[in-house]
């Protein structure tokens, strides 16, 4: 039955997708729309068969999806170990968290030059914006499932005499799990957001500077080339966390 459902959704989407190409290539081919400005389905697939047949795209694929990867996995497991620290020690929290919250609040496009200056135009200056982006995210989400451990199982197992370490690994870290879950598919976003923008900001490779190369030069059919594999990917990328997702939280009904 979950696999029909799921094939049923899937199918559902699929179709709707092919609905609006339908639509969008008739508009053009009429001219109701200025293909100047959208193009058409048909020139970005004939565009996306260039791509792939000459190889061209498949190293700013390969740079991208790395870059954005790395900053998911760096942006998770930080987020993860701080507010791990926030959640069991308050010294922290009351220390650190007023400055979280400000460096939160920053555009994050405007601590892009600092990272080109810091760590010049490679794979650094990527995958620190990459990292930032996912870091708070899941931080957020992980500090509210530390604070929100039900306190009477913590109460329960200190009546039997449990070490604080007992009650970290049986209460404390199993309750977080699910809202770390939720967090990494949105951070997966976030992580190929941050590497887009450190692609804009100063490179020579990735899907990020193909989409203002192309836009530089008004090859719109290019740039939605590009958007189409991003979008692509993207979907792929959830798909993987979405059954990492499920294996995590077997345990729940």
């Amino acid at each position: 039955m979950k696999m029909k459902n799921f094939i049923m959704d899937k199918f559902y989407s699929v179709i709707f997708m092919i609905i609006l190409i339908i639509i969008w290539q008739i508009a053009a081919s009429r001219q109701i729309i200025n293909t100047f400005f959208f193009s058409s389905p048909l020139e970005i697939f004939k565009d996306l068969i260039i791509l792939f047949k000459t190889g061209e795209i498949w190293p700013h694929i390969n740079v991208t999806l790395g870059v954005s990867i790395l900053g998911l996995v760096y942006g998770t497991i930080s987020g993860v170990v701080i507010a791990f620290l926030f959640g069991n020690f308050n010294i922290f929290s009351k220390i650190f968290d007023p400055i979280l919250v400000g460096l939160y609040g920053l555009p994050k496009l405007a601590l892009g030059p600092l990272f080109i200056i810091w760590f010049g135009i490679g794979l650094k200056a990527k995958i620190v914006m990459s990292t930032i982006m996912v870091f708070f995210l899941v931080f957020f989400n992980a500090y509210a499932g530390f604070k929100n451990t039900d306190i009477n199982l913590i109460d329960t197992l200190r009546t039997m005499g449990a070490s604080k370490l007992q009650i970290i690994m049986k209460v404390t870290l199993p309750s977080c799990v699910p809202w770390i879950a939720a967090s990494l598919r949105a951070g997966a976003g976030s992580a190929v957001m941050g590497t887009i923008v450190g692609e804009y900001l100063g490179s020579n490779q990735g899907l990020g500077w193909m989409v203002q190369s192309a836009g530089g030069v008004y090859n719109i059919t290019r740039v939605l080339s590009c958007i189409a594999i991003l979008l692509f990917l993207m979907s792929m990328i959830d798909s993987l966390l979405k059954n990492i997702e499920k294996r995590l939280l077997r345990w729940r009904q």
